[in-house]
């Protein structure tokens, strides 16, 4: 981050990170630098650093400018999506014969990855419940190189003290990833509390429009800034710059949708507690919640992402997905539209029959910033 934007509100942040008006022109936008090559000086006569757009481009470098303020990092880089910035990560940190420590509760996609890809390069891991400081310190060996978390989780929404298992990560002198998709930069730091590495899936609340598809990691340490920036251009998974300008709009309303994700679902949340064929509800702002503490000290609020569970098993959480109208039966999470989805048979399909496996009547919300009367209207019908 930069020292211009160091005193800088969030808000403010978010708004001028990374964007500079164009100098030729004083377009208060980054323009879309939609192009490959960059016409040298002479060789080796770069105009600002530019010579390929997989090595750098003018918008991405905007968006990984932008990232790196809002996360409070030294380095931030956009990818393709946010499974190909956990490949370019965990493929720079580790080697074969190494071992990483990954969540009971964690997004589809990132199990597969573990389990399918990187498992058969020769990299190990074991699962541990994360919201157990003591669980992520007995999975730790001499192999192990990294811990990952998720918090909030995908989709129990369960919460990780951060700063405990930074302080278990720094005794053990391995790294600590934490996967901020759920809480967004505006609702949380990981950074400031001792994590090494933050993963992001922009395509979710940093979009925030379901309409671009992508990834990002930030760091605080500038060395492995490089190695990360060093494996992104080798590998190759890059975002491009019209993707990047979409997720740079999007960043700028963050904080305010954010509120609306979180004000919106806090009412959900209420009826849902109340409701008879309701069995639970997963939801970090419930004071029952088991992790209610450590979230209200690390996040600046719950956020849009709300899991219960149903009377009837499988089938009544299915058809509760089918009857909403104005939830939207989709995967993803995210968007200014509200989503539900059976993450059962959707986006945890991948993790059936495993350590991680999720309730089959459970129900995922994504919550949206429609307005909230309607939202319960619609979720009362669904649950009959």
């Amino acid at each position: 981050m930069s020292d211009q934007h160091t005193h800088q509100s969030f808000e403010t942040r978010a708004i001028h990170a990374g964007n500079t008006a164009d100098p030729l022109t004083g377009a208060v936008v980054p323009p879309i630098y939609q192009v490959s090559t960059y016409k040298q000086d002479g060789v080796g006569g770069l105009r600002g650093g530019y010579e390929y757009s997989r090595s750098a481009n003018p918008t991405r470098t905007a968006l990984e400018e932008n990232l790196a303020a809002l996360e409070g990092g030294r380095r931030g880089l956009a990818f393709a999506s946010g499974l190909a910035a956990e490949d370019c990560l965990l493929r720079t940190l580790l080697v074969p014969g190494d071992h990483v420590v990954i969540p009971n509760d964690a997004y589809g996609g990132t199990f597969r990855l573990f389990a399918k890809v990187v498992e058969r390069w020769g990299v190990d891991f074991s699962v541990a419940d994360t919201s157990d400081v003591e669980s992520v310190r007995g999975a730790i060996n001499d192999r192990t190189k990294l811990i990952w978390v998720e918090t909030p989780s995908n989709p129990l929404l369960g919460i990780t003290d951060i700063e405990a298992v930074a302080g278990v990560a720094r005794q053990a002198g391995v790294k600590l990833v934490v996967d901020n998709t759920f809480a967004s930069p505006y609702l949380q730091q990981p950074l400031a509390l001792g994590a090494d590495v933050v993963v992001h899936s922009l395509t979710k609340y940093m979009g925030g429009h379901s309409d671009v598809v992508g990834g990002a990691l930030v760091t605080a340490d500038a060395e492995l800034g490089e190695e990360l920036a060093y494996h992104q251009n080798a590998m190759g998974a890059v975002a491009g710059p019209f993707d990047s300008w979409i997720v740079l709009r999007g960043i700028k309303t963050l904080a305010v949708r954010m509120d609306r994700h979180s004000e919106n679902a806090g009412k959900i949340v209420e009826m849902l507690t109340q409701h008879p064929k309701v069995t639970q509800v997963l939801y970090p702002g419930l004071p029952e919640h088991p992790g209610h503490e450590v979230a209200a000290k690390q996040m600046r609020s719950f956020g849009g992402m709300v899991s219960f569970r149903v009377e009837g098993g499988e089938a009544a959480a299915v058809e509760v997905c089918n009857r909403a109208k104005l939830f939207t039966l989709g995967e993803s999470l995210g968007g200014v539209e509200s989503l539900i989805e059976h993450p059962g048979r959707m986006t945890h399909a991948s993790v059936a029959g495993s350590a991680l496996e999720v309730p089959a009547d459970l129900v995922r919300l994504s919550v949206g910033i429609e307005n909230v009367d309607d939202l319960l209207a619609d979720l009362r019908e669904a649950l009959g």
